[in-house]
């Protein structure tokens, strides 16, 4: 579990000590504000550091080359926050096992690789995900080999992803949690995600009406099969890290509150999840199930970023009360006005 991450000088990121919870983290804030940016890095860091033994070596390019594979910057030092002369970067994460923390450090004129400050001395047992706002279930199977044959300016997390959603279902005594996650999105969709052993290719199974192509889906449901995927191969259960951007885009109000739940409920089931969301509603309705008695337990955070003379900021709280800028709730609370106004005209 990622407890905490301290930025200083790494693109627009703000020069601040996050402190997350064990369970659902919710960053919200205008666009161009690093919201983006400072999941990418944290998954980009975690992501070398699964299930492998590492030497300082390694990391030093392993760490600079996810960073620039994932962000797509010309080289690691174009990721330093941009102002005259040069500058130094440094990204510490604090997790609560100490044996999987560490520290890295670069300058504006580094080019492959970083300095390790602190050294991972033991890996992450599960991969973290991580979900862009667009769907990937449509780019199985062919875009890994693509990726992997040729260069293509896609940020590498994408590649990730597919590869991830196509690991093979979960059996066994796991498997009936998985199916119990698994039921509300089924739900949504009216069929199950299956994939064709022979070409491997996505269907959703439609009740009644047989398969269904997933590029004929609705994409709006696309994402919420791209999640199903990812339950019903164990890769979000418990000791998981999902990041997700923008989860909301091309959902309808009623989809988001079908995303909603299936997030605070992997959440409580041990996912450590890190959101980043323009949505009042998606904000609204995630506040609203962890006040239900059900997930009364699940550790909540909730940030926002905001911008002041030119510095942008960090506000952190449990709860969404204990932030004193939420762009969303400000810009609907305008239009309201503005609404209104113009009916008395």
């Amino acid at each position: 579990m990622l407890k905490i991450a301290r930025f200083q000088n790494f693109t627009t990121v703000p020069n601040a000590v996050w402190k997350f919870s064990p369970g659902l983290n919710i960053i919200v804030g205008e666009n161009g504000l690093g919201k983006s940016h400072m999941l990418k890095a944290i998954y980009s860091l975690l992501k070398v550091q699964t299930g492998k033994e590492f030497s300082k070596s390694f990391l030093e390019k392993a760490y600079a080359e996810k960073l620039v594979a994932v962000m797509r910057p010309e080289s690691i030092g174009r990721l330093v926050k941009r102002k005259q002369g040069r500058d130094r970067c440094e990204i510490e994460l604090i997790m609560k096992d100490d044996e999987k923390s560490c520290t890295i450090a670069f300058a504006t004129n580094a080019k492959s690789q970083v300095e390790v400050i602190h050294a991972p001395r033991e890996g992450l047992t599960r991969s973290p995900v991580y979900l862009p706002t667009r769907e990937l279930a449509t780019l199985c199977p062919w875009f890994v080999p693509l990726y992997d044959n040729y260069h293509l300016e896609f940020e590498e997390a994408w590649r990730d992803t597919v590869s991830l959603l196509g690991a093979p279902s979960i059996k066994g005594p796991r498997a009936s949690k998985v199916a119990n996650l698994l039921k509300p999105l089924e739900e949504a969709m009216g069929g199950k995600v299956i994939v064709d052993s022979a070409n491997g290719r996505f269907y959703l199974q439609v009740t009644s009406e047989g398969r269904m192509e997933m590029p004929l889906v609705a994409e709006g449901l696309r994402k919420i099969a791209m999640l199903a995927r990812l339950i019903s191969t164990g890769v979000l259960l418990d000791k998981g890290y999902l990041f997700w951007d923008e989860p909301e885009t091309n959902l309808n109000p009623k989809l988001i509150k079908v995303l909603a739940k299936s997030i605070v409920h992997l959440a409580s089931e041990g996912i450590q999840i890190f959101i980043a969301t323009h949505s009042l509603f998606l904000l609204r309705e995630l506040e609203i199930l962890t006040e239900e008695n059900i997930y009364k337990k699940l550790a909540s955070r909730y940030f926002s970023l905001k911008i002041e003379e030119n510095t942008v900021l960090l506000e952190q709280g449990d709860k969404i009360d204990d932030l004193q800028t939420i762009a969303s709730l400000d810009e609907e609370l305008m239009q309201s006005d503005r609404f209104l106004a113009s009916e008395e005209t």
